[in-house]
């Protein structure tokens, strides 16, 4: 009998091309410029070819990109598919020491760049670097790959980072495979087909920007526009003009769309539905989105496990509201106990995911690796959950301390030992506090040390200066000591009661 080969087919354009060679990929909307498969096939090999011949890149090179959203970063993930290389997006919103570590932390043998970052990555230590305006050059050139690397579907393609609790960001590998079954998902369960349109606005250094929408839609024959940045007027006029068939968006971003003037001129008349993510969406915003006759289907993922993991059908929105749905097709799910026992109907535990779309874990953190993936293929997400009698599941809390943010995870332990390095801190703690914009902000208790003098002012400036933005607490308090619990660990529950009462003051 003949043995059967695994599928390790990772190069999508090159398949693709021949499909549908003609067909609208990708349009980079600030410009207009628009590819179509064949164009990003034959682009993405002349960019892996030329980097490969001028920068002596091997399979396994890790090669990072610090812009906002660009076509670039889709160049660089179909030369890196072709080339068996590792994209590491940077996250342009982190302070300089933030880029150095993750930059230090992935040793990459090149680092592409835009403009306004040049002044930060000179810093940045010895890496070769490649202004962003050289890639469509490149891109370009006709050239082609004289060799390719057998690539495996384990092979790691890209290194997301995510914030860690410890305070260090940790680096999620996304393989080939990751990418490939998080597809497989996303088409079964969201009955994707090759002409449906959407948009991308997320930032390309978050899941989100690659996982949710864009790679699916390369793999299944989709057309994706391309933002520099999430503008509700412009996502808005495409909707009508281009023809937009998904809308998705974490709530933040779905309200500042119905609260925009254009919302009530626009027909949404080829949307099929909207997905959401990131934090469960309001009854009231549901309801305003379905009297236009756009569906809201709900969802939730995580970068370490593809992404888009969960669905609620839209027919469910209202009668199920706060539900994530069921698992989508190629992954298991578990709710534990504390000693890993599953638990009954509407009792809440540890959700546990199995499955092809499970990270094979953290660059260079065995033990992290270890702590979040179990020896049966299980990770262990953190986040508490429960199901309901009809096998529905709800996010009920999270079980350390991390908060979201306009879509963005900010984990208060990284925060915490920022404020401990400031001079005149002696200690300090931070908890997530419900925000009408934002969904949740973050809330700083500051115990100064004796006889020095802060100013909530002081404190969120040397936040600035050492966090992204969205990670600065918007509120701070001081306090002359931290509140503890039975175990001597600060009450954080404690701190939340107490943030929300001086804020409602």
């Amino acid at each position: 009998m003949m043995k059967r080969q695994p599928f390790i087919r990772t190069d999508w354009l090159e398949r693709n091309a021949r499909y549908w060679p003609d067909r609208p990929a990708l349009t980079w909307v600030p410009e207009g410029t628009c590819w179509t498969f064949a164009q990003l096939h034959a682009e993405g090999e002349a960019l892996a070819a030329v980097l490969a011949a001028r920068f002596g890149l091997q399979k396994g090179d890790r090669v990072a990109i610090l812009a906002e959203n660009r076509p670039e970063h889709v160049l660089l993930f179909v030369a890196c598919q072709k080339a068996g290389w590792i994209l590491v997006p940077l996250n342009y919103r982190l302070a300089a020491p933030e880029l150095a570590y993750q930059v230090s932390d992935s040793a990459p043998a090149l680092l592409v760049y835009d403009a306004p970052y040049t002044g930060v990555v000179q810093r940045l230590g010895a890496v070769a670097l490649l202004p962003l305006e050289t890639i469509r050059t490149f891109a370009r050139s006709g050239a082609t790959l004289k060799s390719r690397p057998a690539i495996a579907l384990d092979d790691p393609l890209m290194i997301l980072y995510t914030s860690g609790t410890t305070g260090r960001p940790k680096g999620a590998l996304i393989t080939h495979g990751m990418i490939a079954w998080n597809a497989f998902n996303t088409i079964h369960r969201l009955d994707l087909t090759s002409r449906d349109v959407s948009f991308n606005a997320a930032p390309f250094y978050h899941t989100g920007g690659w996982n949710v929408l864009l790679t699916p839609f390369l793999f299944k024959g989709g057309h994706t526009y391309l933002l520099d940045r999430f503008d509700p007027e412009q996502i808005l006029r495409l909707c009508d003009e281009a023809g937009v068939t998904i809308l998705w968006g974490v709530p933040t971003m779905l309200r500042m769309l119905a609260d925009h003037p254009r919302f009530e001129q626009t027909s949404f008349r080829t949307i099929r539905y909207a997905i959401v993510g990131g934090e469960a969406m309001p009854e009231p915003l549901i309801r305003r989105w379905h009297q236009k006759g756009v569906p809201i289907r709900q969802g939730f993922g995580m970068t370490e496990v593809g992404v888009n993991c969960f669905s609620l059908p839209e027919d469910d929105a209202l009668r199920k509201i706060g539900s994530i749905g069921f698992p989508n097709f190629y992954i298991e799910a578990r709710i534990v106990d504390e000693t890993g026992r599953e638990v009954g109907v509407d009792e809440v535990g540890e959700l546990l995911m199995r499955g092809p779309v499970v990270t094979p874990g953290y660059w260079q953190r065995p033990e992290a690796t270890a702590e979040a993936i179990d020896a049966e293929g299980w990770f262990h997400t953190g986040d508490l959950v429960r199901r309901d009698a009809e096998g529905y599941f709800y996010v009920v809390g999270r079980k350390k301390d991390m908060y979201i943010s306009g879509g963005e995870n900010v984990y208060p332990a990284e925060i915490e030992a920022v404020l401990r390095a400031h001079p005149d801190v002696a200690d300090a703690a931070v908890v997530g506090v419900p925000d009408p914009k934002w969904g949740e902000t973050g809330a700083a208790f500051v115990v100064p040390k004796p006889g020095r003098t802060l100013t909530a002012e002081a404190v969120q400036r040397y936040c600035r200066s050492q966090l992204a933005g969205y990670k600065v607490p918007r509120h701070v308090f001081f306090l002359e000591a931290l509140p503890l619990g039975p175990t001597g660990k600060c009450d954080k529950q404690a701190l939340r009661e107490r943030a929300r009462n001086l804020i409602s003051r």
